[in-house]
């Protein structure tokens, strides 16, 4: 992925002090315009300026944009008003942040523009007599859970970061996770949202009537920024039991998914892993994994009944069986852990073969489950590039990820193969993404995706909510001008 000019020389870097706290930037005055404007009104602490900051807020965690002319921290809504309607009168594009552990270069700039981060609103409340939690956008993904254990209760949605992710990005996102097949995905517990429009006016929406904050989850920032949501909690289940099956040919683990559901088992948890996958987590862990397979899936069940969660699982191991599968029973739940550590340990261990990679998040129909991978599987060994397949197989969600260094190998032919990939989940019904965004990465894919129609009246929803284009451009829907808008390649 080719980086961005560093517009000019290189500031130094704040100083800190022994302690790591960062002193007064009183000395260094802000290097433009907005950035004057908005330390005027919110105060130093708030607002990076200096090119050393604003470098590290130009890019997620696979694209790279533009670096960002300055960076607001907010506390509140109030200061979320306020650097929108400053960008609003400066004529610059507003971009919202969370962690920066998106996949889809959802928040890496595309042009120069005010990023909001908003890791410092972290406030979070529980309300165990109506199971609800009230979030505000930079609470990471875990908290909630933790802050809800003692009350008996549970955040489901999971996704792989939720260590570092945070509640605004998941409903940037609408991210899924491990237990999205049996619980749901983000916008499945959301009860209402608080957002600011691109005039820097505040809203508080409701699942109801036209169903605005269903719009909002999963638009990217594109439609409004996010200040505050209502999550709904669950008791957790008393019993889980958790089984690992590895097969002789990739195929064959998707027939045995497709076979167990169709059978009536519903896991709480049905993932999957490809050869090139376990292998790269056994080289990172030394977990025990099976080298030799060429694919394993991992299965949670679980309920507050000990007969039906065992009987499910009894029916995912014969559905393996059949398929050709060899399958083991967690014996406790620290082997249990062991094994969704596996899962979970997915990106780390994928960093250590290749710099980049572009992670391809594509979702198909159980059926057409079968093919799919093996389609995919073929299109990775005919490219020449290190592919890897992965993903929540159960609800049909794939995540093959193309491995690649960018000294050495093509960016665009990554994105080729990356759009070869996405054809194939579009002709076998599937959709471009269940979890991880359009971004940039797959903006020019939406032309295949939808039809003309269809983009334009995506393009009417967008011109509503937000009339100048200045929320997040450049993201979800391609140029109507061209058939394929340009694209910053990961």
């Amino acid at each position: 992925m080719p980086r961005p000019s560093t517009d000019g020389p290189v500031e130094k870097q704040a100083l800190t002090t022994t302690s790591g706290a960062r002193k007064p930037r009183s000395d260094s005055p802000p290097t433009n315009a907005l950035a004057a404007d908005l330390t005027r009104q919110l105060g130093p602490r708030k607002v990076l300026h200096q090119l050393s900051e604003r470098l590290n807020y130009r890019y997620d965690a696979i694209q790279f944009g533009v670096t960002p002319l300055a960076v607001v921290l907010p506390e509140s809504t109030a200061d979320v008003v306020a650097a929108v309607k400053a960008a609003r009168a400066a004529g610059v594009p507003v971009v919202g942040r969370g962690a920066g552990s998106g996949l889809s270069g959802g928040s890496a700039p595309m042009q120069e523009a005010l990023v909001i981060a908003f890791t410092r609103m972290t406030a979070l409340q529980v309300f165990p007599e109506r199971r609800e939690a009230v979030a505000q956008p930079g609470v990471i993904t875990l908290k909630v859970t933790e802050a809800a254990r003692p009350h008996g209760l549970i955040y489901p949605p999971d996704p792989a970061s939720f260590r570092t992710s945070t509640i605004g990005g998941n409903l940037a996102e609408n991210a899924g996770g491990p237990m999205c097949l049996k619980y749901g995905v983000t916008g499945d517990y959301v009860t209402a949202l608080e957002f600011v429009d691109a005039a820097g006016d505040v809203h508080r929406v409701t699942r109801d009537a036209y169903d605005l904050a269903g719009l909002l989850i999963g638009s990217e920032g594109t439609l409004g920024l996010i200040t505050e949501a209502t999550l709904r909690l669950i008791p957790p289940a008393k019993f889980t039991r958790t089984l690992m099956a590895h097969f002789a040919e990739v195929g064959q683990a998707a027939e045995a998914v497709s076979a167990a559901i169709a059978a009536g088992a519903v896991p709480a948890k049905l993932e999957f892993m490809d050869r090139a996958c376990t292998n790269a987590i056994e080289d990172y862990l030394h977990l025990g994994l099976p080298r030799d397979s060429e694919a394993v899936i991992l299965v949670d069940t679980d309920g507050n009944d000990l007969d039906t969660v065992t009987g499910e699982l009894a029916l995912v191991e014969q559905a393996c069986a059949a398929a050709g599968g060899v399958t083991r029973l967690a014996r406790d739940p620290a082997e249990a852990d062991a094994l969704w550590q596996a899962r979970r340990s997915i990106s780390p261990a994928l960093g250590r073969i290749r710099p980049q990679r572009m992670n391809e998040d594509i979702v198909v129909p159980r059926s057409a489950l079968p093919d799919v991978v093996r389609e995919i599987r073929a299109l990775g060994d005919a490219s020449g590039f290190h592919l890897v397949q992965f993903g929540h197989i159960g609800d049909g969600n794939l995540h093959p990820n193309i491995m690649f260094d960018p000294r050495t190998e093509s960016p665009q032919a990554v994105h080729d193969l990356a759009h070869r990939i996405a054809l194939v989940a579009l002709r076998h019904g599937g959709v471009l993404s269940g979890e991880h965004g359009i971004g940039t990465m797959k903006r020019d894919f939406m032309t295949d995706a939808l039809d003309p129609a269809t983009l334009d009246a995506l393009r009417d929803v967008k011109r509503a909510l937000d009339p100048t284009g200045t929320l997040n451009p450049g993201k979800i829907l391609p140029d109507p001008q061209t058939p394929e808008a340009p694209h910053a390649h990961p």
